[in-house]
């Protein structure tokens, strides 16, 4: 094999010998020696590349496997992303309810500091249960009727000592009349 036609090309032709030659200045390296060789203004028409019969398909075996793929991952990932999202949520629920506990918290501290207080158990006993203290006068209004009398006294009751159906008896012939 000669130097100028061992060597071949990309496309696995060998090189003509004439594009082994320097190019003359001023000429280009795609004009040939034949100036008109060409018309100007006018193009052969190009066979039509591809008709409809030769169409690549829209579905590729590829296409196919990268769309399988992708739905596999997607598949994959669904459960871990869809847990993820459920621990944020149980975390931001945890946190609202560690907020309101500490309310409540120092809600009832501040309940067991006024409880501790002897000034103030001594105002809720008066004001629930109507203790007095010695020498207090207990004011007690029964039925729109006021009972008047000295702490740890009882009120006299010789004067109603009805029995009970009597009593009750009276009662109706009121609510009658």
């Amino acid at each position: 094999m000669s130097a100028g036609t061992g060597r071949r090309r990309s496309t696995g032709r060998p090189l003509s010998h004439a594009a082994s030659r320097p190019v003359p200045a001023g000429t280009r390296s795609g004009a040939g020696s034949r100036p008109d060789a060409r018309r100007q203004g006018r193009r052969t028409p190009r066979p039509a590349a591809r008709t409809a019969s030769t169409r690549r398909p829209l579905v590729t075996g590829r296409g196919v496997v990268l769309v399988g793929v992708l739905l596999l991952l997607a598949l994959t990932l669904a459960g871990p992303v869809r847990q993820w999202l459920d621990g944020r949520a149980e975390l931001a629920r945890l946190a609202a309810e560690s907020t309101d506990l500490d309310e409540r918290i120092a809600e009832l501290e501040g309940q067991l500091d006024r409880q501790s207080d002897p000034d103030w158990t001594a105002q809720q006993a008066r004001e629930r249960l109507s203790y007095v203290l010695p020498g207090d006068r207990l004011v007690v209004v029964v039925d729109g009727a006021v009972a008047e009398g000295d702490a740890g006294t009882l009120p006299d009751t010789s004067a109603a000592a009805r029995p009970w159906y009597e009593q009750l008896l009276g009662s109706v012939a009121e609510a009658d009349g």
